[in-house]
């Protein structure tokens, strides 16, 4: 397997300057959590070093690599191309970075937004984007403490802001997020 290091120095080339930054935070949380939550860590480095390795492609190159890599795309992914970057993401990091374990792929492909029954990397990895250093709204360092407790609970906080800021803004909820939100409650019933 390629090493952290050799991940890092591709993915600086290859994505703008704050992406790579929030990248490396995103690293360094997910392996924090990782160590928690008994995942292994180096996994956990790795998903979320690459998490965003698609998010700098123009949308409608997106859409072409969609189609390229046979990723079926709905109407909302359509409208909304970046949502893809998770699912390209994945791809991209097996084609360009070498990463075939799937743990890894898929904590890349889902983090976005989430989905049904979600492994604990996927939910590290998850969390790791949503609460890492650079991110500021109100309530975050609750969410930030809560994280290192109780990373369900974390997941539903999270999808519930999400998905309220993305109705704020007038846009289109993905159902798939709205599922994984749900299944998470369900699961603590």
């Amino acid at each position: 397997m390629v090493t952290r290091e050799e991940i890092k120095v591709k993915l600086k080339r290859n994505v703008i300057k704050n992406r790579f930054i929030h990248s490396i935070n995103v690293m360094e949380l997910a392996a924090e959590l990782a160590s928690v939550y008994g995942v292994d860590q180096e996994k956990a480095a790795i998903a979320g070093l690459l998490h965003d390795c698609a998010k700098n492609i123009e949308l409608d190159r997106m859409l072409m690599l969609c189609d390229e890599f046979d990723i079926v795309v709905d109407d909302v992914e359509r409208l909304q191309p970046k949502l893809l970057h998770g699912r390209v993401g994945a791809v991209l990091a097996s084609k360009e970075y070498g990463i075939y374990d799937e743990t890894i792929l898929n904590a890349i492909r889902y983090h976005t937004l989430g989905r049904e029954n979600m492994t604990m990397m996927e939910k590290i990895v998850f969390v790791s984007d949503y609460i890492e250093p650079n991110r500021e709204f109100e309530g975050i360092e609750e969410v930030r403490e809560l994280a290192f407790i109780d990373i369900d609970k974390t997941m539903i906080i999270s999808l519930n802001n999400i998905i309220v800021h993305i109705i704020a803004k007038g846009a289109l909820v993905h159902p798939v997020a709205i599922m994984a939100r749900n299944d998470m409650i369900k699961k603590r019933m």
